[in-house]
């Protein structure tokens, strides 16, 4: 089965983005809307704070896990953390492209085709005027994702982590079945944090994105189901109105 394949099974296209500290918040989230999606993302913040524990509760709960601890580091040790993440049944997990085919190369044997892997491409906080005058890259945002993209399909990734602003450059050199996620979710009338390049949940799915990463909107809502349950209408209008236009 492949990788695109394994997502007919889930409830909803929206990844959980659990960006808290506390085991009991994480909990407490994981509780009210495992109903509504299937994977739930653990990044570096909630994983330093509770390690594998958060993992198991997430499981226990019938439902995935998205490790996002965006692995970048020498070949031998990120293939050794990765094998470390397969013995813990991890949905997906992450590493900076940046690291190079090496790196995901070495990743992607260690895996065994038993967890989806994901190559971060330009972090969402990054605009064209840190990618140059930061880091000191010419070339555009699309241009710098598209090669990093096209990278980690070499090195046989499943797929990428990108903003939606690159997804239709990355369709054309990676092809249909190379799985995009998209972070930098917002609702139109939200704020944008400390993200540059964010989208609507319809946006990024209309753009071709697979999954949605939803964190802050939903998370820092006074209601999460509520939050949760507008992000579903958004993707349920945007569902019809393809189908109307098709029709």
């Amino acid at each position: 089965m492949t990788a695109k394949k394994e997502l007919n099974s889930l409830k909803s296209p929206v990844i959980i983005a659990l960006d808290v500290d506390n085991p009991k918040q994480a909990e407490m989230l994981v509780e009210e809307l495992k109903d509504y999606v299937s994977v739930f993302k653990v990044g570096s913040q909630l994983f330093t704070s509770q390690g594998p524990d958060i993992i198991d509760f997430i499981h226990n709960k019938g439902c995935k896990v998205f490790l996002d601890l965006k692995f970048h580091d020498i070949p031998n040790t990120v293939a050794l953390a990765v094998g470390n993440a397969v013995k813990m049944g991890v949905f997906m997990l992450t590493m900076h492209a940046s690291g190079g085919i090496e790196m995901m190369r070495s990743a992607y044997e260690a895996a065994h085709s038993q967890t989806i892997l994901l190559g971060v491409t330009v972090l969402t906080s990054i605009d064209e005027e840190i990618l140059k005058n930061d880091l000191q890259i010419e070339i555009s945002t699309k241009e710098h994702v598209s090669h990093l993209a096209k990278m980690a399909k070499i090195a046989g990734l499943n797929g990428v982590v990108a903003s939606s602003e690159e997804i239709k450059y990355i369709r054309q050199i990676c092809g249909e079945d190379f799985l995009i996620v998209t972070p930098g979710i917002r609702f139109q009338d939200s704020d944008k944090d400390d993200q540059k390049r964010t989208a609507s949940p319809a946006q990024a799915i209309n753009e071709g994105a697979d999954l949605i990463v939803v964190g802050r909107s939903i998370t820092k809502a006074s209601n999460h189901e509520h939050a949760m349950e507008k992000v579903i209408k958004e993707l349920n209008e945007r569902s019809t109105e393809t189908k109307t236009r098709k029709n």
